[in-house]
């Protein structure tokens, strides 16, 4: 006989009670979505309107035009690679200042004092809270209108984005290796090439690949304020209103990211065997 057919039948919970926490804070975000509404000029009227609708189907209509100029082609090729170039060195820089900066910002075990690590962390909420566009905007002053810029502004944001991801990774890795090489009186940093970096590899790899992919589309945005690449060719063309030219642009920027999207994804299966 089937012990469970003599347990008592357990009536649900409800849905809302006046003691549950979580409750109340669905409810605490629903008011608040709702006064969002409330509060904002949405103009949702205008927005539906049959004039709006026809203005964005004539805009989007002249944007399924490309154009199939060959000297802006040509352009459009150097610009895509410049872009693509921007967002693999800034992630290349930012790997390997995040990593320096992940080690002071992790505590490896329970006796280390780890002093550095809320200073360091400081550092690495400091970079990742300045957008990239932020960063760019300052760099040009010191480096130029170009793709330096974009590349040192990509570079110092993905920094402190990868140096926190990095330093949790450090912090949760299994600590029986590491504990078994420490007891043998090996020194911290052979015990961090030999114990705690071959288990968090694929990990950093997984996170930088995936920043290289947001890289790339930070990079087409960082032309905007002149940081070279294809951002630069789309501020141009769409403030000129050459929807052919700007239609091109946009094509590159997404067989750009489904390139880099597809050669991650290769590198991760490639990893994962």
């Amino acid at each position: 006989m089937d012990p469970a057919a003599n347990q008592p039948f357990k009536v649900p919970p409800p849905i809302f009670h006046a003691r549950c926490l979580g409750c109340w804070i669905v409810v605490g975000t629903l008011a608040l979505v709702v006064a969002s509404f409330a509060t904002l000029d949405l103009q949702w009227a205008r927005f539906f309107s049959l004039d709006a609708l026809q203005r964005m189907g004539r805009f989007l209509g002249e944007l399924l035009l490309p154009t199939a100029d060959l000297r802006f082609l040509t352009k459009l090729a150097l610009a895509s690679l410049e872009t693509l170039a921007m967002s693999t060195l800034g992630t290349l820089l930012a790997v390997v200042f995040g990593l320096l900066l992940a080690l002071p910002a992790s505590r490896t075990h329970a006796d280390d004092r780890a002093l550095a690590r809320a200073p360091t962390r400081l550092v690495l909420n400091a970079l990742r809270s300045i957008p990239e566009l932020v960063w760019a905007a300052l760099l040009l002053i010191s480096a130029g209108l170009g793709p330096f810029a974009g590349t040192l502004a990509l570079a110092m944001h993905t920094t402190g984005v990868l140096g926190r991801l990095f330093a949790e990774a450090i912090e949760n890795a299994p600590p029986g290796p590491a504990f078994a090489l420490r007891t043998q009186g090996v020194g911290e940093g052979r015990v961090f090439l030999y114990a705690t970096l071959p288990q968090i590899l694929p990990q950093l790899l997984s996170y930088t690949l995936y920043r290289w992919e947001n890289n790339i589309r930070a990079a087409a945005v960082l032309g905007v304020v002149g940081a070279g690449g294809l951002g630069q060719l789309l501020a141009f063309h769409m403030g000129l209103f050459h929807m052919g030219e700007t239609s091109a642009i946009l094509i590159a920027m997404i067989l750009l990211v489904a390139l880099v999207d597809l050669l991650s994804y290769g590198l991760r299966r490639a990893m994962s065997r």
